[in-house]
């Protein structure tokens, strides 16, 4: 669509960069200048329902207002990246609940991959291998074609993922309860790290929302992992070469096996384990040795509101 005319003669754009634990956004000017950052709860449509998702949009959105002292009205263009975006139906929700609350914006919604991929490498080629709450590997090669793997949702995809070592561990502690797997630090530390007295506690949690629990469990093992415990070290480099998979399925339909492969790790999963970090970069190594890992320099949600300055025509400096 055209851009709109914002209320004000400043203009603003917003990026949002939203997932299964958190949701980022980021106020930038016409110049691609960040003028406020803020953060809200969970908004991937699909893990937390519509309702969660726009109030956590909402949130993040006027946070960064209130600290420009502007309103709705004055934002003229808004890209959002969002976990369950790649249905098309969920896109479409989105951009609609962004209309009604930014009346004067232009609105592009899109996964959450499209807008960590522009943070990495701008407009050119490079694989991403995205590890936070969910997982996945996306890249794009010189001619703008796409490949992705993972990402599809817990139950069936998002191999190494936060939520994935979350559920390994709980296996692993079930397996040494019923004496048919190693004893591990993990069964003496997990009640007290979600703060509940029993297994039946913790059980209806889990039924409740697995999102809020399995997750969260990650830095335990990741903890556990660096001082040394068997069992979180085998969860993490299994963790660590499904991962790595992903991003072995995306080279080989980009056709780049046999040349340098830009790549860049993008997501919270990433600096919290010396281990998990380690068994990543040696399944790397293996897998993909020609892999050129490549520094992200801005997060998601400001290389999305850079973008939506330069999609609506603005002179910013996008990613």
């Amino acid at each position: 669509m055209p851009p709109k005319t914002p209320a004000s003669d400043a203009t603003y754009f917003l990026g949002f960069d939203g997932g299964g634990t958190k949701t980022d956004c980021v106020l930038a000017d016409a110049s691609g200048r960040v003028l406020a950052r803020g953060s809200a709860g969970p908004s991937n449509p699909l893990r937390t329902g519509y309702a969660r998702a726009w109030f956590s949009l909402s949130d993040a959105g006027d946070s960064v207002l209130s600290r420009q002292k502007i309103h709705a009205g004055d934002i003229a263009g808004i890209y959002a990246g969002l976990g369950g975006a790649g249905r098309a139906g969920a896109a479409r929700r989105v951009a609609m609940f962004f209309e009604g609350a930014y009346p004067n914006a232009s609105v592009r919604v899109t996964t959450d991959l499209e807008i960590a991929l522009e943070a990495a490498f701008g407009q050119g080629e490079g694989i991403i291998l995205l590890a936070g709450t969910g997982s996945a590997a996306f890249g794009r090669d010189a001619s703008g074609r796409t490949s992705r793997a993972g990402g599809r949702g817990p139950w069936f995809s998002d191999e190494g993922s936060a939520f994935d070592i979350g559920r390994r561990a709980f296996r692993a502690v079930t397996l040494a309860e019923e004496r048919r797997g190693p004893g591990t630090e993990l069964s003496k530390r997990i009640l007290t790290w979600h703060d509940v007295p029993t297994w039946d506690s913790l059980g209806e949690q889990i039924v409740k929302n697995p999102d809020a629990v399995f997750p969260k469990t990650f830095p335990l093992v990741a903890e556990l992992a660096d001082a040394g415990d068997a069992v979180a070290k085998d969860i993490l480099a299994t963790a660590a070469a499904s991962l790595v998979e992903l991003g072995v399925s995306v080279m080989n339909d980009l056709g780049w096996r046999d040349r340098e492969i830009p790549l860049a790790k993008v997501g919270g999963a990433y600096a919290r384990s010396k281990y998990f970090d380690a068994s990543i970069d040696a399944e790397l190594k293996k897998a993909i040795p020609r892999a050129r890992i490549v520094p992200v320099e801005i997060s998601p949600a400001e290389a999305a509101a850079c973008t939506a300055a330069r999609l609506n025509g603005a002179k910013g400096n996008a990613a």
